[in-house]
């Protein structure tokens, strides 16, 4: 419900569809990714995209936005609208049209560190390729937008997304990621996916996108349904139940679980699923990885604290390497990224199909709190319940969503290796380890929680390890 006379709008029925937003671009990059000039895509891709038959570009789109009253778990209302505004995105997406597979996924980029961060894509961009998904990731939110400005004030002179500065709290960021959503759709001219032809749009954020997300999800999709389907990554309220045909998957980690999401637990249903992985912590070494090549190559450029950051100011999301400020040792390393490779594999078929996903039993806790209080075994790990990968399962050490200390420990968790001779007594052969890792790891894809290259890896990297070997 978009481009109305604000004095009309109680008249106006909620089923009335937007205007398509106006795409420009491709936005044409004069430097390679790293050069001083920064006369590149912001968060231009690490991975050598054309190895794996892929392309990005970077396009601005421009549109109108409503703001919206969004009481929670109900329907949302218009306060007012006609409020202009220009945001990028990126777009990576296969460079032959026949290896597409006819899904978009959409991602709510993060601004939790005080700039525009790209997360889902790193957790999952293996299996995006080598599936043939298109992939957008979206700049919904002022401090996103304005700390482009900061990299490079020239390229991204143009970009707003706070109506000339006139609504500064991110209440156009609903519409802006719709708008996002419906531009993947639009055929003309200038085409986001550069001729593809999408059969499902997926709408995807994680931690704090994923709060916002679920806002979206519950507040304004009712009034102008745009995607198809919705991941709430690491985050984000309860859903509701009514809301059509959207499918909707929450996957958590261990860390989710403790901060806040015990308390906020709701049954699957013919529309919903939500997956917990335990062991697993909200920053984990995959997100690590990536964050620190993007930093170390395009910077930091903040226009605020983090909302972690404490008094001490600015704090990166992730400590530079070799640091630790936390009272454990840093990241768990269960592999979540494995389960979330899967969910979005049925996620996808799911809408296509109406095939459900399997359900998932949660994460066993002693209290809700929050925080959630989860039941451990003697050495500190989740002892039940939740998707138990075999590095949890199969354990060589302490895999924890828990730490403590300043900022943004708490979303860090934990790892710390067992001694030679506690491994030794649980693996008294390189046999018996491998046995045990696989016996988890196809019990995991039999129930439809890993795909099977992430289970051959996992057996693979079982059999290379020095565990049980003398």
């Amino acid at each position: 419900m978009r481009k109305i006379n604000i004095l009309i709008l109680a008249a106006m029925s909620a089923s009335m569809y937007a205007a398509n937003p106006v795409v420009t671009g491709p936005v044409i990059a004069k430097a390679m990714p790293g050069d001083p000039s920064r006369d590149y895509p912001y968060l231009a891709a690490l991975e050598d995209l054309k190895a794996k038959g892929y392309v990005e570009y970077e396009y601005f789109i421009a549109g109108t936005a409503n703001r919206y009253q969004t009481p929670e778990g109900t329907t949302g209302k218009i306060i007012d609208g006609e409020h202009k505004y220009q945001t990028r995105v990126i777009v990576r997406r296969p460079a032959d049209s026949a290896k597409f597979n006819g899904t978009v996924i959409v991602e709510w980029n993060n601004v939790t560190a005080g700039h525009d961060q790209i997360i889902d894509w790193y957790q999952v961009h293996d299996y995006l390729m080598r599936s043939g998904y298109a992939f957008i990731a979206a700049t919904p939110q002022r401090i996103g937008v304005d700390s482009m400005k900061v990299w490079n004030k020239q390229r991204y002179a143009s970009l707003d997304v706070t109506a000339d500065g006139t609504i500064n709290d991110d209440s156009l960021s609903y519409d802006v990621f719709a708008d996002v959503g419906r531009a993947a759709r639009q055929p003309g001219l200038t085409s986001l996916l550069g001729g593809l032809k999408p059969q499902r749009v997926i709408a995807t954020g994680h931690s704090q996108s994923a709060q916002r997300l679920g806002i979206y999800v519950n507040d304004v999709h009712p009034l102008d349904p745009v995607y198809d389907a919705a991941i709430v990554h690491g985050g984000g309220t309860k859903i509701r139940t009514d809301l059509g045909k959207l499918k909707v998957f929450k996957i958590l980690s261990e860390t989710d679980v403790i901060l806040s999401q015990a308390a906020l637990r709701q049954p699957d249903t013919e529309n919903f699923r939500s997956w917990e992985v335990a062991g697993d912590s909200h920053v984990d070494t995959q997100f690590r990885a990536s964050s620190e090549l993007l930093s170390k190559r395009d910077g930091n450029p903040q226009i605020q604290a983090p909302a972690g950051g404490g008094r001490g100011g600015a704090q990166p999301l992730v400590p530079s390497a070799g640091t630790n400020p936390c009272a454990e040792p840093l990241y768990s390393h269960v592999p979540f990224y494995q389960v979330m490779d899967a969910a979005i594999d049925h996620l996808a078929e799911w809408v296509r199909s109406g095939k459900a996903p399997p359900t998932a039993q949660p994460i066993d806790v002693t209290a809700v709190g929050p925080p959630g209080v989860i039941k451990r075994d003697t050495n500190g790990n989740s002892s039940g319940g939740g998707i138990r990968l075999a590095e949890l399962a199969v354990p060589t050490g302490l895999n924890s969503g828990l730490n403590t200390g300043p900022g943004f420990c708490r979303l860090y968790g934990s790892h710390k290796d067992f001694d030679e001779q506690k491994r030794a007594a649980l693996y008294p052969s390189d046999e018996a380890y491998v046995a045990a890792v696989r016996a988890v790891t196809e019990k995991n894809f039999k129930a439809g929680y890993i795909l099977r290259p992430e289970a051959d890896a996992t057996i693979a990297e079982a059999a290379k390890s020095s565990i049980g070997k003398r």
